[in-house]
C-alpha cells in the first residue's frame, strides 16, 4: 500500500457547522445556514455575543483543501481504464470507486489497483463473503 507524500497538517479554522440564527427556537426554521438579512438583525450587524457568520477567512489552506485525513486526494473511478491515470500519481491521489459500479466490476478494479499499487478508499464496499 502506498503512503502519502503529503506531510502538511490539515488545519480547520472553524470546526463546527454554521447554524442558522434562532433555528433552536422553532421547528420550521431549519439549522442549515441562511444569511440574516433583516435591517435590525443583531447577527447581521455582528454584535458581541452573537454567533459567528461564515467569512472568506475561514477557508482552508489552498494546499490542504479537499485533502483526506490520510493525506491523499480523492479520485473517483468508474472502470479499470481510469486507474491508469493514477499510475504516476499513486502517492498523491487515492482511488474511490463510484457508487454506481456493481460488484463484479468492483472486484476487477480492486485487483487492478493492487497491481498498480494504488490505494482504494472503499475497496471492501458492496463486497459479500461467499458462503460454502
Amino acid at each position: 500500500m502506498p503512503t502519502s507524500l503529503n506531510k502538511l497538517k490539515i488545519v480547520k479554522k472553524h470546526r463546527r457547522r454554521f447554524k442558522r440564527y434562532q433555528s433552536d427556537r422553532s421547528v420550521r426554521v431549519t439549522p442549515s445556514w441562511r444569511r440574516p438579512k433583516g435591517i435590525d438583525s443583531v447577527m447581521r450587524r455582528q454584535f458581541r455575543g452573537t454567533p459567528r457568520m461564515p467569512k472568506v477567512g475561514y477557508g482552508s489552506d489552498r494546499r490542504t483543501k479537499h485533502m483526506m485525513p490520510n493525506g491523499f486526494y480523492k479520485f473517483i473511478v468508474r472502470n479499470e481504464k481510469e486507474l491508469d491515470m493514477l499510475l504516476m500519481h499513486n502517492r498523491k491521489y487515492a482511488a474511490q470507486i463510484a457508487a454506481c459500479v456493481g460488484a463484479k466490476k468492483r472486484q476487477a478494479i480492486v485487483k487492478r489497483a493492487a497491481e498498480l499499487d494504488i490505494k482504494v478508499t472503499n475497496a471492501t464496499a458492496k463486497m459479500r463473503t461467499q458462503e460454502n
